[in-house]
């Protein structure tokens, strides 16, 4: 595609952005950070009221039939927003599990709630350190799934998980319902990523995939949810850069603006390609959907997104001298969140060992 988004791209990126200004606020967020279980659900509201949930999901199916792009934009809002709910990002990741998955039933059972939303979802595939362990230890068997997953997004409220299980020695993809599963909060720094462990006890599964369809389904998965997750960092990036402009324009010291200096002149120019280079890789990556590039799209997108959010996280507080690590400043919800979202999908390490093993073919 074009690097210029078409007219109707920019009415949802310009909409999404007027929705969120006037909906979402620092006070909600800030009171979010000291509970645990909750999230924010104006917001949530909000995202099913405009359809975002839809977005992605085909038109059979209750949703709108939009791809990567237009999910993508929404994401920018999001994250320049700081929303309080993880369900946009892990809930298409389910729905792409499903849809890629084949299997006409379970997509008529559960996409229309995810679309309508009517039900929460989550993606339950790291073990330890690892986003994607070769042979998983929790165990799908006789249709039910025992063992655990620990820090799981969104899986304090989610109604269902694509897991990244075992199935007779061989890595597979189940769907699991959670209802009956033992949930466990974790308490965080960014509590409305509503982080839990989850103990599945027998918990009712149904097989996705298996071998290496399944492996080649959760690598997708997991790379698509990378380039949203991508796109709310550049958001995010973006947002901290208009702040420490602004504030570097107004305020004064030795009689005269802050940004007179060459040493803020220069953060803040620096702020400005991070943001700019990552923004170029998100829309690559999202127009790269289904391609034969998309794993090495969606690595490039993640690793110079989680760059630019983390910089400028820091440096935006740094402009800001001591105002900028008050509770009332909020720029730590920026930087609670940068962090919370740089290691969600996998660390750097593992974004760039896997661009590594596609550009070389060689495993890191």
């Amino acid at each position: 595609m074009s690097i210029l988004y078409d007219e109707g791209q920019q009415a949802i990126a310009t909409e999404s952005r007027r929705v969120l200004d006037a909906r979402v606020g620092k006070d909600r967020l800030l009171k979010l950070l000291e509970q645990v279980g909750e999230y924010d659900q104006p917001f949530w509201d909000t995202a099913v009221e405009q359809g975002w949930t839809a977005l992605a999901i085909p038109e059979e199916h209750g949703g709108l039939g939009l791809g990567l792009v237009e999910l993508g934009l929404v994401a920018l809002a999001t994250g320049a927003a700081t929303a309080g709910a993880p369900f946009l990002t892990v809930g298409y990741g389910a729905a792409q599990a499903l849809i890629g998955s084949g299997q006409a039933d379970l997509q008529a059972a559960w996409l229309p709630k995810l679309a309508a939303g009517e039900a929460l979802a989550t993606v339950a595939f790291a073990e330890g350190n690892a986003p994607l362990p070769p042979l998983p230890t929790t165990i799908f068997a006789g249709g039910k799934l025992s063992g655990a997953k620990e820090g799981v997004t969104g899986g304090l409220k989610a109604d269902f998980a694509i897991v990244w299980a075992a199935h007779e020695g061989k890595p597979a993809l189940v769907l699991a319902e959670l209802k009956n599963a033992a949930r466990t909060a974790v308490e965080s720094y960014d509590n409305s990523r509503l982080y839990a462990d989850i103990a599945f006890a027998g918990a009712p599964a149904t097989l996705l995939a298996e071998g290496d369809s399944a492996l080649a389904l959760a690598r997708d998965v997991l790379a698509r949810m990378a380039v949203v997750t991508a796109h709310e960092q550049v958001g995010g990036a973006e947002a901290l850069l208009y702040i420490a402009r602004d504030y570097a324009t107004t305020r004064r010291a030795f009689g005269q603006f802050i940004g007179a200096f060459q040493s803020i002149k220069h953060r803040i120019s620096e702020m400005y390609g991070l943001v700019e280079i990552a923004r170029a890789n998100c829309i690559h990556a999202a127009a790269s959907e289904g391609k034969d590039n998309f794993l090495i799209a969606a690595a490039d997108a993640r690793i110079s997104a989680t760059d630019a959010y983390d910089t400028n996280s820091r440096d935006c507080v740094q402009i800001h001298g001591g105002i900028g690590v008050t509770w009332e400043q909020g720029l730590h919800l920026h930087m609670r969140r940068a962090r919370s979202l740089a290691v969600e999908l996998g660390n750097l390490y593992y974004w760039e060992d896997l661009l590594v093993e596609q550009l070389t073919g060689v495993a890191a």
